[in-house]
């Protein structure tokens, strides 16, 4: 058992040795070692600084979708099959159908709810005012939870007025400004598509963009909404995307289940035909973005990498050119007994205390890159650089001393004394 410790104990003593003696050489060649590690903290910052990017994307996108829908959405659009019998169906058969959605409730009991929209893009005038290409969308009264979108001004959709197809409206407080309107304008009329919509409320602004085909950070002339059967009934059977959401986010495979097979059901597709449907998560798709979001990082975190192999280079040949001053050093204390492991072990040490430093010093270059594009107007506020990214740095840093370290530790322990005490 003591010769154990006493082993033990002399390895971390020559440990420590080959560390002190590793500092003094790097304190001793200052400037030579701080040369050495540039290509190495380029190219550490290099990568931290593309980590901290896109992680900040990935979360900035997230927490938009996350805000823009709710977790336990699930969309519900047709879908022409590429196989079966309806492959080469008319988009007019193929299309969803506002009665088809008429017991879903009732047949699915995982299913919250559920909102039917269909879309399109008009003009809206209001006296002598008139604002091109205004996007107008039929929606059910249930969208306002859907979208998270409440009425701040006015009243929402009644029962009566999507039974009787009303001609009344809704408005955004950016159509309201840009057509000069009251700021209460409830009672109002807007004239849109050659037909008069009383507006009987104001819907608040969303930044994000809407579920169903909105772009860009606002709709920059304002938003009309109708009733969905005034709007369905004005474009002859249009496409219409429906949102349905489960009871709890922890149901929306149970819910995805139930709906596939009521619509199934109702759409009359026999056993073994393929869907005319689709349905897709939020959950899903985050998962997906998140997979796609890890692949991209792998792939700019080894495109830049090949940066901390250059850094690797310099460190061999700076540790070959050491060896070579070194040689009379090398050889008069293999004179008095010391062996070839540890010149290696010296050597070696050396090459990775250079090259953490320049993973040090890169992780700090790397933060700094990180920082600025946080402060940058419209940047990536989320940008940073993960936990893992910091010790997977260093950890390279350490394995690149390692590589490249090596073959000059090496060739510097094989050094034979005599030849080495002869060397000028």
């Amino acid at each position: 058992m003591k010769t154990i410790l006493y082993g033990i104990a002399a390895l971390i003593r020559l440990f420590i040795q080959s560390v002190l003696l590793a500092l003094g050489q790097i304190r001793a060649n200052k400037i030579r070692s701080a040369l050495t590690t540039v290509g190495l903290v380029i190219g550490v910052a290099s990568v931290t600084g593309v980590i901290a990017a896109l992680t900040g994307l990935q979360t900035k996108v997230l927490d938009e979708f996350e805000t823009m829908a709710n977790t336990n959405s699930i969309f519900i659009m047709a879908n022409r099959p590429d196989t079966g019998p309806h492959r080469h169906a008319s988009w007019r058969n193929i299309i969803l159908k506002p009665e088809e959605f008429e017991d879903m409730l009732e047949n699915c009991p995982s299913v919250e709810q559920f909102a039917r929209t269909c879309q399109s893009s008009q003009s809206a005038r209001f006296g002598d005012k008139t604002l091109e290409s205004v996007s107008i969308t039929g929606i059910d009264k249930a969208w306002h939870n859907v979208e998270n979108r409440a009425v701040i001004m006015g009243r929402p959709f009644s029962a009566i007025d999507a039974q009787h197809a009303r001609q009344v409206c809704l408005i955004t407080p950016t159509l309201r400004d840009k057509l000069h309107l009251d700021r209460d304008c409830t009672g109002q009329n807007i004239i849109s598509g050659q037909r008069s919509y009383k507006i009987i409320g104001l819907v608040e602004e969303k930044d994000q963009p809407s579920l169903f085909g909105m772009i860009g950070d606002r709709a920059p002339q304002g938003e009309i909404f109708v009733p969905f059967e005034t709007l369905y009934k004005i474009l002859g059977k249009p496409w219409i995307f429906v949102v349905a959401s489960s009871r709890t986010p922890q149901l929306s495979e149970e819910a995805q289940a139930e709906i596939k097979f009521y619509l199934r059901r109702v759409r009359k597709l026999k056993p073994g035909e393929p869907d005319t449907f689709r349905l897709e998560a939020v959950e899903k798709i985050v998962e997906g973005f998140k997979r796609i979001s890890a692949v991209m990082k792998a792939i700019a975190g080894g495109i830049v990498s090949i940066s901390l192999v250059v850094g690797g280079v310099g460190i061999m040949n700076i540790m070959l050119v050491s060896v070579s001053e070194r040689t009379r050093e090398i050889g008069l204390r293999k004179a008095v007994g010391a062996r070839a492991t540890t010149i290696l072990l010296q050597f070696l040490i050396e090459a990775v205390i250079l090259c953490m430093f320049g993973g040090l010093i890169g992780i700090g270059f790397g933060q700094l890159i990180a920082w600025s594009m946080t402060i940058i107007p419209n940047g990536l506020d989320k940008a940073h650089i993960p936990f893992w990214a910091i010790i997977l740095s260093f950890g390279f840093s350490a394995i690149v001393g390692v590589v490249f370290g090596m073959f000059p530790a090496i060739k510097a322990a094989r050094l034979d004394p005599i030849e080495a005490l002869r060397h000028e």
